[in-house]
């Protein structure tokens, strides 16, 4: 076998879990081979430098054999080399996710707390002066009603 369309050969390679979804990603253009944007049914050579991309990950690998059968990971595994740039960045990638700030940590607060709403509300309707103008062009908010389920009187 010298030749096999790419979307049976990612299947294979244990790149996608069935060949519809690796078809899909071939056509929304999220793999390139020999850094051209391909379709399903273009014919894969051992040799040919295949990108492929899934989420912020992008994983670029030198096919050595072709297979049409899916097997275990580790014959999956001995049918590409990923090559040492592609390795590199996404262990940089991998690292700089890892060093990165927890994303829920920079919000300072969730929702208000029971606390905080009566808080605001005594805020918002014993503005002083200095707030009048500010406050004037926002009418007052009643919390309480604001959030019923019954249509005003």
């Amino acid at each position: 076998m010298d030749r096999l369309r790419i979307d049976k050969w990612l299947w294979a390679a244990r790149f996608y879990k069935t060949r519809s979804l690796a078809t899909d990603e071939l056509n929304k253009g999220r793999v390139q081979v020999n850094d051209q944007v391909i379709k399903p049914s273009r014919e894969l050579r051992v040799g040919d430098r295949v990108t492929v991309k899934a989420g912020h990950t992008v994983r670029t690998v030198q096919v050595l054999a072709l297979s049409d059968v899916r097997g275990p990971a580790p014959v999956a595994q001995t049918l590409y080399t990923e090559t040492p740039e592609s390795l590199q960045a996404r262990m940089a990638a991998a690292e700089m996710r890892r060093l990165a700030p927890e994303p829920a940590l920079s919000q300072p607060q969730g929702r208000p707390t029971k606390r905080d709403r009566r808080l605001l509300q005594t805020l918002m309707h014993a503005s002083g002066p200095a707030d009048a103008a500010h406050w004037s062009q926002r009418p007052s908010v009643d919390w309480d009603n604001r959030w019923r389920a019954a249509l005003p009187d």
